[in-house]
Formats: C-alpha cells, structure tokens, sequence
C-alpha cells in the first residue's frame, strides 16, 4: 500500500492559523485577569484540559513526525501553561489550584510511563496514543452541550462567542480536510464534532440573535 500524500502547504497553514485563532480567545481571559487582578469568572478546568489536549497531541505528532500538529500544539501548550500560571499568581484559593496543576502533572507522568515504558512498539504506541487524543478531543468538543441545552431554555446567547464559534468551527473543518488528506482517522473523526457542534451554535445565534436577547431580558426582569 501507498504511503498517504503529504499534506498541502495551504492546509497545513489553514490548520495552524484557524486552531491558533481559536488558542487566542484565551488571551481575553488574560487580559481581563490582569485588568482585574482577580480570576472572577473565570474557569481554571478549560485551562487545564486544553492543556491535556495540547499535550497529548504534541507527543503524537513528535512519534508521527509531523511538522503541523507540533508547531501547533507547543504554542497551544505554552499558552495554556502560560494561562495557567496567571490564574494561579491571582487566584485567591492557590491550594486548589496547586492540587489541580498537580494531579495534572501525574496524569502527565503516568500518560509518559505507559505511552513509552510500557508499549516497546512504534507502531502500537502511536495508535494507541491517538486513540487517547481522539476520545480526549472528542469529550471536550462535547462537553459543552449542557451549556447549548441551557442556551435554548433561557433564549439567550449572551454566554456565546461568535468569533470563538467561527475560530472553532474552521480550525475543525481544517483538520478534518488534513486528517482526511493523511488518510488519519485519528486526527479526522475527533474534528468532526467540532463542526457539529459549531453549526448547533451558528443555529442558536440565528435563533436568538443579540438583538433579541436585549429585548429578551427586561422581559425578564
């Protein structure tokens, strides 16, 4: 059988442009947290999984050798720890940070213990390794499904962010094309969630678009 052809460098770029737009809307947070000094509302586990995330598909794409998802996935991880050590410095419960970053760590261990301790073959390590990123990316695109389900009972897309939407929605379909270039189901079938989940979004923005969520919360008050 015929290695699968590399991918093209536009792909590659749209990938790394889209999913980097998407690791972007994180710096609202960090900006907001230095503007504040605090952590309010924010949530620290996003963060954290993210960083799971960034992690897992880094060592991936280092055993796979490719270029995309490692350029992508060390700034992700960088960000993400860079996330992670602001709220840290501002939040006011630092020993349930600590203890979160720390389990954190031995997940990491552990993942690295067994990935390359335990499994001697190249070829095995790396399809059970993108089955872990696969299940991984795939729990988190679906994660907020709860958050969609309130979104319809209240009628209100405050909570949304369009341009994280749009962000997700394109860096899922990239990937998705690039998997399916790579002829790589693990990188292709976790994206398509992704897009699924970002057309249930675009529906609610037109369902219950801005202005109508302004004139729907005096209603009420």
């Amino acid at each position: 059988m015929d290695p699968p052809p590399p991918p093209l460098p536009l792909l590659s770029g749209a990938c790394i442009a889209c999913t980097l737009g998407m690791f972007a809307a994180g710096l609202t947070d960090l900006r907001q947290m230095f503007r504040t000094q605090s952590v309010e509302n924010i949530q620290f586990l996003p963060f954290l999984t993210t960083d799971i995330n960034n992690l897992s598909w880094l060592s991936y794409g280092c055993l796979k050798q490719d270029w995309t998802l490692i350029t992508v996935n060390t700034i992700g991880a960088a960000l993400q720890s860079l996330y992670i050590l602001v709220y840290f410095y501002f939040s006011p419960e630092k020993r349930r940070v600590l203890l979160q970053s720390t389990a954190l760590l031995g997940v990491l261990i552990l993942g690295y213990c067994y990935f390359n301790l335990l499994i001697p073959d190249v070829a095995v390590r790396l399809a059970r390794l993108g089955l872990f990123c696969s299940v991984f990316t795939i729990s988190m695109y679906l994660s907020p499904l709860a958050d969609l389900a309130k979104i319809v009972r209240t009628r209100s897309t405050r909570c949304l962010s369009f341009p994280l939407t749009v962000a997700t929605f394109l860096a899922s379909a990239s990937w998705t094309l690039y998997g399916f270039q790579l002829s790589d189901l693990y990188i292709m079938v976790p994206n398509i969630p992704g897009i699924v989940t970002s057309i249930l979004r675009f529906w609610l923005f037109w369902q219950f678009p801005l202005d109508h969520d302004k004139l729907y919360k005096p209603l009420q008050a």
